[in-house]
């Protein structure tokens, strides 16, 4: 399996304290990097209020990243630490690697879209197969990569082994649902005939593997990776909507399991599970609900 990507500074990576950086849960509200309230389910009044009891109706940052030292106890965030740069780039040959002989049609050179990393920075992926360190094809157009593997330490493992619990966020983009049909939340993903299909919104027969009690999400993101073959023309993946990283989910019923337990028939499959490739992967998070909710008013009170 293969999860990511998270990025985090070298330095950091490489230490025994193995930092490196996650998507921040979307019910922290953050402001000039610094989180400045937090969002928490209240069971009684079913509804998500920081702490006085409100609805914040400020503009908050996105996007951000949360350190994995801090996950439980957080304090700050970081920006995204690349910038999106473009550059002209020569025209090559179909054939062969070489720049376009006859170029007065099209002309020599054309613009390409680029990420540029900030130095001392990496991108980081949690994988359970070594890879050999070395230079790795990285995308579809022959870029490389520098690929060094290393082990998970400890502490870092130790967390990973917690069961998710009732409440947990999504560190990567969540892919539920059939092939044919993307959802919110995992559904009962059995074989069927073609009688199934044949009947009227076949979709809303499927049962959801959860019982959901809250979502804090946002909207959904586009989700296609490259499945590859031996053909000149690579194949792409059925095109699908994820739930987006961060996402919060508050369950009725807990899951006593780490992600990497959880039933590989919960992820949709199109040649492997998309298990494989890490989607939905989830962090308990039990400070997204309130922990006085399901108290009695004789025990708030005492």
């Amino acid at each position: 399996m293969l999860a990511g990507p998270f990025w985090g500074n070298v330095d950091e990576v490489m230490s025994d304290e193995q930092n490196f950086y996650v998507p921040t849960p979307r019910n922290y509200l953050v402001k000039d990097g610094k989180i400045v309230d937090k969002l928490s389910w209240k069971r009684e009044k079913k509804v998500w209020l920081n702490q006085e009891g409100e609805t914040p109706t400020d503009k908050y940052e996105s996007n951000t990243w949360l350190a994995m030292n801090q996950w439980m106890e957080p304090k700050e965030v970081k920006k995204n630490p690349w910038r999106f740069l473009a550059h002209l780039h020569p025209r090559l040959e179909l054939d062969e690697r070489h720049t376009i002989r006859n170029h007065q049609e099209q002309g020599s050179l054309f613009l390409e879209n680029s990420v540029q990393m900030k130095t001392g920075t990496c991108l980081v992926y949690l994988s359970n197969t070594k890879l050999d360190p070395g230079w790795y094809r990285f995308g579809g157009e022959g870029h490389m990569v520098d690929v060094r593997c290393e082990p998970i330490r400890s502490t870092l493992h130790i967390f990973l082994q917690v069961p998710v619990g009732n409440t947990f966020a999504l560190i990567t983009p969540g892919v539920w649902g059939s092939n044919r049909l993307s959802k919110r939340e995992p559904v009962e993903l059995k074989k069927r005939d073609e009688t199934f299909y044949e009947q009227a919104e076949p979709e809303k027969q499927e049962k959801n593997v959860w019982k959901l009690e809250a979502l804090f999400t946002d909207r959904p993101i586009p989700f296609r990776y490259r499945l590859g073959g031996k053909g000149e023309t690579k194949l792409m993946s059925r095109g699908r909507y994820a739930v987006p990283a961060g996402t919060v989910y508050v369950l009725e019923e807990p899951i006593n399991q780490p992600w990497q337990d959880w039933d590989v028939n919960w992820f949709p499959q199109e040649g492997p599970s998309l298990k494989r490739w890490g989607c939905g992967l989830a962090l308990p998070l039990p400070s997204a609900v309130d922990p006085f909710s399901n108290l009695s008013p004789h025990r708030e009170n005492a």
